[in-house]
């Protein structure tokens, strides 16, 4: 029996769910068709009804996990404003859930070497996500003559919480970790609070 439209349009979202969380926790090279087919509940022999390769799957998940965080990042700017969405942005980045979590975070700490490596639609769509992200990062500026060097400011802004989370997380707990995380958040006036080594 073929399946309907909307129950297609299902599955493959929750493929894509799953590869997007798998492939910021493993990386590219360890998320393999296989594990993120069972994660998605779904045998292997689905997957070609969907995608027509690994590489079309994982490009399509990093789409997908920039898009999250690019809603998350709409709904605190429709609610709260620029200034307090840029600030929820610093607070949700500069937290011990994203250090613990990368699965569910920003993509660009999690494989941003992975990008970096590749060529063709990964590296097409990790460049179509950094500027979603570059774009909210700037969104005090509302399109007037600050524009420019409101991008310069997000820019900056967005290569230190990515930084500061890459060596977070490769120093792990203690001293090192809280120093990192207090310099980043004093120089970008977060108010995260949650980092403390335990």
């Amino acid at each position: 029996m073929r399946m309907s439209r909307e129950a297609t349009a299902q599955s493959k979202a929750r493929i894509l769910s799953a590869a997007a969380k798998m492939v910021r926790e493993r990386g590219v090279d360890a998320t393999s068709v296989a594990d993120v087919m069972q994660a998605a509940g779904m045998t292997n022999g689905g997957f070609y009804r969907h995608f027509r390769s690994k590489d079309e799957m994982i490009a399509m998940a990093i789409r997908a996990a920039f898009d999250e965080i690019a809603d998350r990042f709409d709904r605190q700017l429709r609610k709260n404003g620029a200034a307090a969405a840029i600030d929820a942005y610093v607070d949700e980045y500069l937290s011990e859930r994203h250090l613990k979590h990368p699965g569910y975070g920003c993509p660009i700490a999690a494989v941003g070497t992975d990008a970096g490596r590749s060529r063709g639609v990964l590296a097409e769509e990790f460049v179509a996500g950094t500027e979603k992200v570059i774009k909210r990062l700037s969104a005090r500026s509302g399109g007037t003559t600050r524009a420019a060097s409101e991008r310069t400011e997000a820019i900056r802004r967005l290569a230190m919480l990515v930084g500061a989370v890459v060596m977070a997380r490769a120093v792990g707990r203690g001293a090192l970790r809280n120093e990192i995380f207090a310099a980043c958040n004093q120089d970008l006036g977060g108010h995260a609070s949650d980092h403390e080594a335990s």
